[in-house]
């Protein structure tokens, strides 16, 4: 079980604060790695920390983990935070993330494939060609980082 169900148990559905990554993968033609959650929303890989990770630690085994990519060198674009982040989940969890921001293009290795269970889709897009149901927090990552 990990740090967040464990806190969970401690402090029900109460409001927390959680820092999570958020990682904008490039490939070498410029196209961005956009992966279709459950829930039908298109976004970009990312997760929660676990204790002791950093958060490029975070950024990269959660691309992994969501796509079959690896990833070398991050760069930061920016923090978001705020309470126009706030979430609450069907199962009454509440929380504020704080989400790290990074790009990525840097692709060392892996095989693109949906882990089925977070990612039901991944695959490249073009900028110019990005799909309808993207994340609102993709586009002010993408408005920040590309100027768009």
């Amino acid at each position: 079980m990990g740090y967040i169900e464990d806190l969970r148990k401690s402090v029900g559905n109460h409001p927390l604060i959680l820092v999570g990554v958020a990682v904008a993968v490039m490939n070498e033609r410029g196209g961005l790695l956009l992966q279709k959650r459950s829930d039908g929303i298109w976004g970009i890989p990312g997760g929660f920390m676990e204790l002791g990770e950093s958060t490029e630690e975070t950024g990269r085994r959660e691309v992994l983990e969501e796509t079959g990519i690896e990833i070398g060198k991050l760069e930061l674009v920016g923090v978001f935070s705020g309470k126009q982040y706030f979430v609450k989940l069907p199962n009454g969890d509440e929380f504020y993330p704080i989400t790290i921001a990074y790009v990525s293009k840097e692709i060392t290795g892996g095989v693109l494939k949906a882990d089925g269970q977070e990612t039901i889709e991944a695959k490249f897009f073009t900028i110019n060609e990005l799909p309808e149901g993207l994340n609102p927090l993709i586009k002010n990552l993408l408005r920040k980082y590309l100027s768009l």
